[in-house]
C-alpha cells in the first residue's frame, strides 16, 4: 500500500514537473510605435493574474513576461495616456478604467486592438488571435517562436487603419484634430445586425458587413467581426510569442497600395491568407474546446526531457530501497 501511494505521489510529481516546464510560455513586449505605448493585461476566468497588469513601453523598449500553464487571457496597448495632478492615469485609447499604470482586473475600453491567448488548451495546443472585433487602436503583430503545427504562423494587423477609417467609426482627440482609433461598427451604431446579437445571433444570420470588411482587407488575419473564426484562429504547440506594438512596414491604409500582406514569420511558415466563406463557425476565440482544432501534440526538448527521466528515476531507485 505504501509504494502504491508513492507510486502515485511520483507520478503526480512527474506529469507537475513536465507540465511546468512545456506548458508556460513567455510573452516580449516589443514597442516600434514612435510614441510610448501602455500594455495592460486582463487575465481570463480562472486564470491566475501575471506579474504585471499594466506597464509602460517606450519607444524601441521590450519587455518579457512568464505566463503559467493553462493561462489565458488578452493583451492590447493603451495610447496618449496622462497622469493628472491627483494621480489619475487615463489613457484616451484601451483604458481600463483603473485610474493606475496597473489595470488591475479592467478590461480594455474599447476601440482596441486585442492579442488573445489560452495557452495548453485543447490538445495541447496554444490557441490564439488578433481582435478588431471591439474596434482598433494600434498596429499588433504576434509572432510565435520555437512552435509547431501546421496552423502556428504570424498573425496581426500591420496596417495603421486609423488615417483610412470611415467617418462613421473614426474617433478623434478632443480638438478633433488627430484620428486616435477606429470603432467597430457595434460600438458605433448598436445595432444587432452588427453586434451579432438578438436576432443575428447565429453564424447563418450575423454576416460580415461593410465596415467589418474594411478591417478584413486591410488585415486578412484579424478577427474583423464576431463570426470571423475559419481566418482568424491560429495554434501553436510549445511556443513563446513576441507581440510588437507599430511592426514594421507601419504603413497607413491610406496609403498601403494594397500592401497589407504580413512578414515572413521565424518558423518558415506560409503567409498566404486562407479564403473567406459563408460558412464561418463562432465558438469564442478563447474557448479553445470548440474552436478549429489540430491533432498537433507539444514537441518536447531533448535535453528537458532527459533531466525530467533522471529524477523519476532517481526517485524510482529511492522507492525500491524504502518500500
Amino acid at each position: 500500500m505504501a509504494r502504491f501511494c508513492f507510486l502515485a505521489l511520483l507520478f503526480t510529481f512527474t506529469n507537475y514537473f513536465i507540465s511546468g516546464i512545456y506548458g508556460s510560455a513567455t510573452f516580449n513586449f516589443v514597442n516600434r510605435c514612435s510614441y510610448t505605448v501602455w500594455p495592460g493585461i486582463l487575465s481570463g476566468a480562472g486564470s491566475p493574474p501575471l506579474s504585471t497588469t499594466g506597464f509602460s513601453l517606450q519607444q524601441g523598449e521590450s519587455r518579457t513576461i512568464q505566463a503559467p500553464s493553462s493561462w489565458g487571457g488578452r493583451f492590447w496597448g493603451r495610447t496618449h495616456c496622462t497622469e493628472d495632478s491627483t494621480g489619475k492615469f487615463t489613457c484616451l485609447t484601451g483604458d481600463c478604467g483603473s485610474g493606475k499604470l496597473e489595470c488591475a482586473g479592467g478590461n480594455a475600453a474599447p476601440p482596441a486592438t486585442l492579442a488573445e491567448f489560452k495557452l495548453d488548451g485543447d490538445g495541447g495546443l496554444d490557441f490564439y488571435d488578433v481582435s478588431l472585433v471591439d474596434g482598433y487602436n494600434l498596429p499588433m503583430l504576434v509572432v510565435p517562436q520555437g512552435g509547431s503545427g501546421a496552423n502556428c504562423t504570424t498573425t496581426g494587423c500591420v496596417v495603421d487603419l486609423n488615417g483610412g477609417c470611415p467617418s462613421a467609426l473614426k474617433v478623434t482627440t478632443s480638438n478633433g484634430g488627430e484620428s486616435i482609433a477606429c470603432k467597430s461598427a457595434c460600438s458605433a451604431f448598436n445595432q444587432d445586425e452588427y453586434c451579432c446579437s438578438g436576432a443575428y445571433s447565429t453564424p447563418d444570420k450575423c454576416k460580415p458587413s461593410s465596415y467589418s470588411q474594411v478591417f478584413k482587407n486591410a488585415c486578412p488575419r484579424a478577427y474583423s467581426y464576431a463570426y470571423d473564426d475559419l481566418t482568424s484562429t491560429f495554434t501553436c504547440a510549445g511556443a513563446d510569442y513576441i507581440i510588437t506594438f507599430c511592426p514594421s512596414p507601419n504603413t497607413s491604409q491610406k496609403s498601403s497600395n494594397g500592401q497589407n500582406q504580413l512578414p515572413e514569420d521565424n518558423n518558415n511558415n506560409s503567409n498566404s491568407f486562407p479564403s473567406i466563406n459563408g460558412t464561418m463557425i463562432y465558438e469564442g476565440a478563447l474557448d479553445q474546446s470548440n474552436a478549429a482544432s489540430s491533432t498537433c501534440s507539444h514537441v518536447f526538448g531533448s535535453q528537458a526531457v532527459a533531466g525530467a527521466i533522471a529524477i523519476v528515476a532517481a526517485m524510482w531507485r529511492l522507492s525500491q530501497h524504502y518500500f
